[in-house]
This record gives structure tokens, C-alpha cells and sequence, in this order.
């Protein structure tokens, strides 16, 4: 997918901030463990710091913050600039002290890996600013934010087609042209899945790629609904759209990208 190709492209970055925002259980750190297995990491240091650390990862140096003995995310970090890292993952930035030291490692030529929670990719911006990086360096260093959900998948052994409720169709905002040309699929339930008709799950994605106009615009200290519109305007595909291109795909149901996503 092309999501998928965006964020090998933004991996490989030779410095910068790259965010992976979205509630508790929507994939973050999974995300951020991929990223780095998939990263062409052949002499290179990768350093993480977690709180706690949730994976081994192989040839990855991983750093277990504990607050209780006063090993914070921005101690840490702050002990893994003194390593000289390529790349650095931070488990979450939650205050302004880890936001401002991920800043100065990306000034300094590394990459850093962080999250956030946010419900989308723009408000992720204008929450670094809210707890007091100045937008100038968070347009210095700031590469992309992704927003991601996970939502479940449709039961291949029970998977059949269905006319969706119309409050589902109204909810989701398709026209009447999107609804007569598309079949929409649901599971049944069956011993395979059992009896939810959902079998897995997959992630979608919101990515919001820092480009000169939204540059500018994160210097303007604009709200995050002018920076949605105008990174829509460049490309960005909001977890709804990523979520009605799943449903014409027939991979998951309009009730779960309700359910998980909302109108642009």
C-alpha cells in the first residue's frame, strides 16, 4: 500500500522527528518496533528508551525508563545523545523537557522515533506546541506524524455481502453514486471466527508528511483543523478515507470504520 511506502521512505530519513500518534491499543509501538526491524540498520546504532519495553529486538540497544529512581525519558534520552545513536526511539514524549531533547538529537543529525496521544496526525503538531516547543523547531525538525487505528477484519470463511444500515451509510457521508456502484461485506459468525465474523486486524493510517507549505503554516501557530485542510490539500489521506478504502476493498465492514474513525 502506499502508506506502507511512505513510511519505508521516512525510516531511512538521514535525520528528524517521525511521531506515531493515537489512543492506548492502536498499534503505536508495534508501528515503531517494524519500522526499526525494517530499517537498513547495518552499522548503524539504534538506541531505544521505553517505559516499559515490550519486545526484545535483535542488535537494539533497549532502555527501560523507571521514574521511581529518577530514570525519566529526557534522563535517559539525555544519556543517549553521550552513545552518539543514528537513530533513537523514545516510547512516548510527555512533557516538554523529552520533547525539546528529541528536538536538539534531530538538530544533531539523528532520527527519533516517538509517540504521542493524539486522535489525529495535525493535532499532534499543535500538541508539541501546547507543552512549550516553539513551532520554529518543531518545524526544524518535524518530518512526519503518523496517525494510525486498528480495526478488525472481515472472516474470510464467513465473509458475505450485505446492504449496510442507513443510519451506517448517512454516518459515513457516502453518496448515493459511491453506494450503488459498491458491494459491502460483513461475516456472518462461524467457528473460524467465533461467531463475531471478524478474523484479524488491520492498521490504517493517516500521514501527515511536513512539506515547505506546512512548514510555514506550523510557524503561523495555525489550529489543527487549518492544518488538516491544508495537509489534505498536499496529499494527506485521513484515517477515515484510509478506513472507506478498506470497506470498497471488502476488508472490514462500515460499522467498524464507524466505530473507530470519525468524519473529516
Amino acid at each position: 500500500p502506499e502508506e506502507i511506502a511512505t513510511i519505508h521512505r521516512l525510516i531511512e530519513l538521514p535525520h528528524g522527528i517521525i511521531l506515531v500518534t493515537g489512543p492506548t491499543g492502536s498499534g503505536k509501538t508495534t508501528t515503531l518496533y517494524a519500522a526499526l526491524n525494517s530499517a537498513d540498520s547495518e552499522g548503524q546504532k539504534i538506541i531505544t528508551t521505553e517505559d516499559p519495553v515490550e519486545y526484545e529486538l535483535p542488535d537494539i540497544v533497549q532502555v527501560q525508563v523507571n521514574e521511581d529512581i529518577g530514570v525519566s525519558y529526557s534522563a535517559c534520552l539525555r544519556t543517549i545523545l553521550r552513545q552518539d545513536p543514528d537513530k533513537i526511539l523514545v516510547g512516548e514524549i510527555r512533557d516538554r523537557d523529552t520533547a525539546q531533547i528529541a528536538v536538539e538529537a534531530s538538530l544533531t543529525g539523528h532520527v527519533v522515533f516517538s509517540t504521542l496521544h493524539t486522535n489525529d496526525a495535525p493535532s499532534a503538531v499543535t500538541r508539541l506546541v501546547d507543552i512549550g516547543v516553539e513551532p520554529f523547531l518543531i518545524s526544524a525538525t518535524l518530518e512526519a506524524v503518523i496517525a494510525q487505528r486498528l480495526v478488525r477484519t472481515i472472516c474470510s470463511e464467513c465473509k458475505t455481502s450485505y446492504v449496510p444500515p442507513s443510519e451506517v451509510i448517512d454516518e459515513l457521508e457516502l453518496t448515493s453514486s459511491q453506494v450503488d456502484g459498491a458491494t459491502f461485506y460483513t461475516g456472518k459468525g462461524c467457528d473460524n471466527c467465533y461467531g463475531t465474523g471478524y478474523r484479524g486486524r488491520m492498521a490504517l493510517f493517516e500521514i501527515l508528511v511536513v512539506t515547505e507549505r506546512i512548514k510555514e503554516a506550523i510557524i503561523q501557530r495555525i489550529s489543527a483543523s487549518k492544518l488538516a485542510e491544508i495537509a489534505r490539500s498536499e496529499g494527506m489521506r485521513t484515517l477515515r478515507e484510509s478506513g472507506l478504502l478498506a470497506i470498497f476493498d471488502g476488508r472490514t465492514t462500515p460499522e467498524e470504520i464507524v466505530r473507530e474513525t470519525v468524519y473529516n
